[in-house]
């Protein structure tokens, strides 16, 4: 549990009072009369559904987008924000689930963005950045370049842009989706530091044991409206999770297993190269997945996860090795064939692989399947089929939705996903490549898709998993397996294998656990 500093108890001015907040898009209340009070030094952390409306609340405090109704405080002093630079001149930051940072330019470049008259872009910036770098633990150069940064270096210098805009209070949108066990701890003594130095935060998550160890206080949002706030000394997981959804916290684990004998998908010394002269990007991938199994991948991201899943499904191309579904040789094959030999596919982000946005949903039933049925007879869309599958879909798998005809941009996050995954085990698929199928999504969603998951499993399908959340790969899988820098490192038993073992092995410190085995001449040379 977190350490409350003395500003974090003050009984003083709150850093930040919403009063009344309510939110109306076409045919949605997004937000009603939502109430939020955040004291000055906590960490106050937003907990809810998809689609309950955390999002549009703090679009709303940072400036993104206006309240229909309610009024907004902050240092005890009414505020109206018209754009993100009215928040920021008045000490809010924001730092966003997916970082925007440019690859290509340096820490410092990335920092003084867009802020160059503040301390312009020289030594004065440079020192200015340097010290601030101090508060969040970011030891790296201002120079260096920001595409050699780790993920957890990356969200430091998302955080040091808004420490330089002169934000005192921090908005952290699923800061820790992303991060190894290790990290998040480093993550949350940063966040105390910074405690006792004053800033406040607003910490939004769906990981409620994460909630429970930083937060001062939470307050949970139910169907666009506080449901109320509470103290994380005292209240349970289990209680957070029924006041989200209602219901109890789902867990991921399942220990029958149906793994079987018949070898579904077979990689054979796979390899890929990025530009010519460099280190592969992957390097020597053996891998074999059976029917009624999910072989789980471990990495830190960036390690080859992205690579493997894409090299598989035919949208790069191998330099060397083999694809086999079953007895046929996919290699050769172009994506939509592989789709059509019967491989299911998941992306990791649903927004720019996965679905259509501006399309209703049974168009997006449509995406992969347009050459098979309920979709299509012949040659020509049966789009009667799409819309009869889509209502299906929709009813199966609880997408939450007015109807069928609206745009894809319409449902929350975690209804996508339960489209998307509905869409890609329709088409009773031999194989399921499965890439952060829960990542943003509530504890409701996640448990239905995990559920679906097992299920189809059961049913015989086999189940390649990739995912940065070791909890879900560890209570899913049958088998899981470490990539480190292109290369399948060490093999873990999921029955025995904690998530600090595997963030062990995941960042290069090697096997520390009888659970985690290297494998025999996979060790990476160091950089």
């Amino acid at each position: 549990m977190s350490t409350s500093t003395p500003a974090a108890t003050d009984a003083g001015t709150p850093a930040v009072v919403l009063s009344g907040i309510t939110k109306r898009f076409p045919g949605v209340v997004a937000n009603s009369d939502v109430h939020l009070t955040v004291r000055a030094g906590e960490v106050h952390a937003l907990c809810g559904e998809n689609g309950a409306g955390k999002s549009t609340l703090m679009k709303i405090l940072y400036g993104m987008q206006q309240p229909d109704e309610g009024t907004i405080e902050v240092d005890g002093k009414p505020v109206r924000f018209r754009t993100p630079a009215d928040a920021i001149k008045a000490g809010i930051g924001m730092v966003h689930q997916h970082f925007m940072l440019a690859d290509n330019l340096t820490v410092q470049e990335n920092v003084v963005l867009g802020a160059e008259s503040l301390h312009g872009i020289g030594g004065k910036a440079r020192k200015v950045i340097q010290d601030l770098a101090k508060s969040t633990g970011l030891t790296v150069d201002p120079g260096v370049l920001v595409e050699r940064l780790g993920v957890a270096d990356r969200q430091r210098v998302e955080i040091l842009k808004v420490l330089y805009r002169g934000a005192k209070v921090i908005i952290l949108d699923e800061p820790t989706a992303v991060l190894v066990p290790q990290e998040v701890d480093e993550l949350f003594t940063t966040l105390r530091g910074m405690q006792q130095q004053g800033f406040t935060f607003l910490f939004i998550s769906h990981k409620l044991d994460e909630v429970r160890a930083i937060a001062d206080s939470v307050t949970v949002i139910r169907r666009g409206t506080t449901v109320g706030t509470a103290d994380p000394k005292t209240v349970s997981s289990r209680q957070l999770a029924e006041m989200m959804v209602g219901s109890e916290l789902p867990s991921p684990e399942t220990r029958e297993s149906t793994v079987t004998d018949q070898v579904v998908l077979k990689v054979e010394n796979l390899g890929l190269v990025a530009e010519e002269g460099t280190r592969p990007v992957l390097d020597g991938i053996d891998l074999v997945v059976r029917s009624g199994e999910i072989v789980g991948i471990a990495g830190v991201e960036g390690n080859g996860q992205t690579e493997l899943v894409e090299t598989i499904m035919g949208m790069r191309k191998a330099h060397h090795g083999r694809v086999l579904l079953g007895d046929r040789d996919l290699t050769k094959l172009g994506t939509l064939a592989r789709r059509e030999a019967g491989i299911g596919y998941v992306p990791e982000d649903r927004h720019r692989q996965g679905l259509l946005l501006t399309q209703p949903l049974w168009a997006n039933r449509i995406l992969g399947y347009q050459t098979r049925t309920p979709v299509s007879k012949g040659q020509w869309l049966d789009l009667a089929g799409a819309k009869k599958d889509t209502q299906r879909i929709v009813d199966e798998f609880d997408v939450r939705t007015p109807g069928i005809d609206v745009p894809a941009a319409a449902l929350s996050g975690g209804n996508q996903q339960k489209l998307v995954v509905g869409r890609e085990l329709s088409g009773d698929p031999v194989l399921l490549i499965a890439s952060h199928p829960t990542r943003g999504v509530d504890v409701g969603a996640q448990a239905l898709i995990w559920d679906e998951i097992k299920r189809a499993r059961a049913a015989g399908l086999a189940v390649l998993l990739i995912s940065a959340d070791l909890d879900e790969l560890i209570g899913l899988s049958d088998t899981i397996k470490v990539m480190l820098r292109g290369r399948l490192v060490a093999d873990a038993d999921p029955s025995t294998v904690t998530p600090e073992d595997l963030g062990s092995a995941m960042t290069g410190a090697g096997a520390t656990s009888p659970a985690v085995a290297a494998v025999p001449g996979a060790e990476v040379e160091g950089e």
